[in-house]
């Protein structure tokens, strides 16, 4: 398949999708190009990190195209995530696994059939399973997207063997395109995904894996109760993952911090599914603050607000590291991924990733955890070698880790490396870490005269060293992105394209040693100190306290509908909405993350917290302003704002609404949006004012409702009961509906 361009028309009405539907004016970086590759038909594939919107690049092309995207997926918390905030947005999906009853699945496939349905979620064992594929082949398929297919590799670091069975898509439909998407994919990864999805010809996007919003930060494994209390203690409002090695583990931490008043729950595999369910429900509902998990927990956790991640102890492999760190500040905000380090972690988990496991994939494993180990023990940018690590070279340090921050010795090591370049070059690059070492040093043990490398130029050009410091040498170099681990070859270190030019003496090399410097613990408490006083200084600013308030509102709308909070609007949109202020139609979809959908939904009850929290801010050149911003003021304009005292302008919507106006005849009177009127009736039912309710719903329909909430258990969350009555009823008249019930 060759790559071809997709349409003109389907590029622009993509654009008007992403406004539409997601609120958004402009693609993030790469995701136009991929977006165009699926259109135009090609298979693709897209190594983008956690938070870089994999996403929008299957969901977007689902919604232009005619037909029916299906998203294989691995966990059903993943795609019960994603279809509550597609069905926020506007967007028609549905997922089908072992939770879905078979009334339901049978609605599901109904809409698949009929073209209703824009996006399908299955599992990879529900795809597989008898006869879903021969009802796939009915249903006009658009797209196949596979999500985390990383799962499909040995060589990866979440294998599930029902992920290599996914060539079947290609036997079966031969001429749609297929989307294979993952955050974490090392070259042997990325390698297997291609040829175990029979992709044709595919389309590689391969975007930068830096996340430079992370702060990066290793710390001793001494006091690491003690030091976890402190970070809570100064980010006391901020979401956050402990992860641990064992189940033991998580829960004393978690008590432990009980103890103390924090908000936390754990989570492991060895809980029942309902009680992991309900815990992970509390996180995603902000009703706890901080999880304590096992690595059971996370995986396509589409939180936003996660501010930071911590690990108890070492993980077993650089992937697992940087997708489990990937969780915090996916809104790209700033964040903290701290990691405690011990030498004891790392002899507990050599003896966890090799026991009972074959041979090879011992090795391999142990491998992947000396390169844990190593970024642990780096003397250099954590964030360089985290991409060197993905085949990617940043270019400079990162200014964001505790290396970059607390910069050890160095010296000019280009001698140094140019010997141990020179050594693997002159052995073909056959040989691995350990045997390159000896080699440099002289020894003469069975490896190095076997292969008679005892008689290279290089041998024993590195004599005068330990072992201990050419250990530490060439994994720095390994670091810099000189070498690179061929684990398919005996583990053999290769020789990149840097490091070349190391070897040819084009580029030169700094070593370094690392040592903790009393300086840096200074410099961490003044840091400390200096975000403490930030924070303090900030919290009494107006915009922090409407951002305060947009948040307690976003709960409560979250409780009320049985979603998380960032489903209705993510953090930093809110941040945007507390900056801007904006109290009108137009201005409020200018907002980043406010979509038409979402506006319908929620806009106007924004929009109102705003008016009631204070004056918008002043707009420059208003006689020059478009619709989206506020008239220029007027007396009766500055009377209505003197009337907003909430009781006050809540009596007057009441009174106009007993005179036979309505909600958008009070609305144009007061100078007000509909959904505030909306809000101010609703009050005025619930506190036991005669509403006129016939203006709103007919006695039939609101036996419906009625209907409707017994079969989904008396108190349904308004979410359920909007999606059970397929959007015939909005949400102003399910609560109407609601409080009447509940007066009999």
């Amino acid at each position: 398949m060759s790559a071809v361009t997709a349409p003109a028309p389907q590029l622009t009405a993509a654009r008007q999708a992403l406004k539409r539907y997601y609120g958004y004016d402009n693609f993030r970086p790469m995701q136009g190009d991929i977006i165009q590759s699926i259109l135009a038909g090609n298979d693709t594939v897209v190594l983008m990190p956690t938070g870089g919107g994999k996403s929008v690049c299957f969901q977007i092309p689902a919604v232009v195209s005619e037909g029916v995207c299906v998203v294989v997926s691995p966990l059903i918390a993943l795609m019960k995530d994603q279809v509550e905030a597609l069905k926020a947005n506007g967007i028609v999906a549905a997922y089908i696994n072992s939770s879905v009853g078979q009334s339901e699945a049978s609605d599901i496939t109904r809409a698949a059939l009929s073209g209703h349905l824009k996006l399908l979620y299955v599992s990879p064992e529900k795809l597989l399973s008898d006869g879903f594929l021969q009802f796939l082949t009915r249903v006009n398929v658009s797209i196949f997207a596979i999500d985390e297919a990383h799962c499909i590799s040995s060589w990866g670091h979440d294998f599930r063997p029902e992920y290599t069975q996914l060539g079947a898509l290609r036997q079966h439909f031969p001429s749609t395109p297929i989307i294979a998407l993952t955050a974490t994919a090392d070259r042997l990864t990325q390698r297997d995904i291609r040829t175990q999805l029979h992709l044709h010809e595919p389309k590689v996007f391969l975007s930068s894996f830096d996340r430079p919003n992370i702060n990066l930060v290793v710390r001793p494994g001494q006091d690491r109760l003690g030091q976890i209390l402190d970070f809570i203690g100064r980010h006391p409002k901020d979401a956050g993952i402990i992860y641990c090695l064992s189940r033991k583990t998580c829960e004393t931490v978690a008590q432990k911090l009980q103890q103390k008043g924090i908000k936390a729950g754990h989570y492991h595999a060895g809980m029942t599914p309902n009680q992991r369910g309900s815990v992970q429900e509390a996180f995603l509902q902000d009703d706890l603050q901080v999880i304590v998990a096992t690595i059971a927990f996370g995986m396509g956790i589409d939180k936003s607000n996660v501010r930071w991640v911590m690990h108890y102890n070492l993980p077993k492999n650089i992937e697992g590291y940087y997708q489990e760190i990937g969780r915090a500040g996916r809104d790209g905000s700033p964040a903290t991924a701290l990691l405690f380090y011990s030498f004891a972690d790392v002899m507990s988990m050599r003896e966890m990733v090799t026991k009972d496991v074959p041979q090879r994939q011992a090795q391999l494993n142990t491998a992947k955890l000396e390169r844990m180990q190593q970024f642990a023990e780096a003397a250099s940018c954590r964030r360089r070698i985290l991409l060197h690590y993905f085949s990617e070279d940043l270019g400079h340090d990162c200014g964001n880790c505790d290396i970059c921050r607390n910069p050890p010795i160095t010296f000019d090591g280009t001698l140094l490396a140019q010997k141990a370049l020179s050594a693997s070059a002159r052995t073909q690059q056959r040989v691995a870490i350990n045997l390159l070492i000896d080699i440099l040093r002289g020894m003469r043990n069975q490896a190095v005269l076997q292969h008679g490398y005892d008689q290279l130029k290089t041998y024993g050009a590195g004599q005068d060293l330990p072992y201990l410091d050419w250990y530490s040498y060439v994994h720095q170099m390994l670091n810099d992105g000189l070498f690179y681990i061929a684990y398919e070859e005996g583990y053999a270190l290769k020789i990149t394209e840097r490091g070349q030019q190391v070897l040819k003496g084009q580029l030169p090399v700094s070593l370094k040693k690392f040592q903790v410097a009393e300086k840096a613990e200074k410099q961490t408490r003044a840091s400390k100190k200096a975000a403490a006083d930030a924070a303090a200084a900030g919290s009494g600013s107006p915009e922090a306290k409407l951002f305060e308030r947009l948040r307690q509102l976003r709960k409560q709308i979250a409780d009320e509908q049985g979603v998380p909070p960032y489903v209705v609007f993510t953090d930093t949109t809110l941040q945007e909405m507390a900056r801007e202020q904006p109290t009108s139609r137009v201005a409020m979809l200018s907002v980043s993350g406010v979509g038409m959908k979402k506006f319908e939904t929620y806009g106007e009850a924004f929009i109102e917290a705003i008016i009631q929290h204070g004056p918008p801010r002043p707009v420059p050149n208003v006689e020059d302003a478009e619709e989206d911003f506020a008239p220029a003021p007027t007396p009766r304009t500055a009377a209505k704002a003197a009337d907003r005292d909430v009781n006050s302008t809540e009596d007057t919507t009441f009174q106009l609404h007993r005179q036979g106006l309505t909600p958008d005849q009070i609305a144009e009177q007061r100078g007000l949006v509909v959904g505030t009127v909306r809000a101010h009736l609703e009050r005025a039912y619930a506190k036991g004012l005669d509403l006129r309710l016939q203006d709103f719903l007919s006695d039939s329909q609101v036996a419906e409702i009625a209907a409707a909430r017994a079969q989904l258990g008396g108190a349904p969350a308004l979410r359920d009961l909007f999606d059970h009555l397929r959007e015939k009823y909005d949400y102003f008249q399910l609560r109407l509906a609601g409080i009447k019930l509940q007066r009999g």
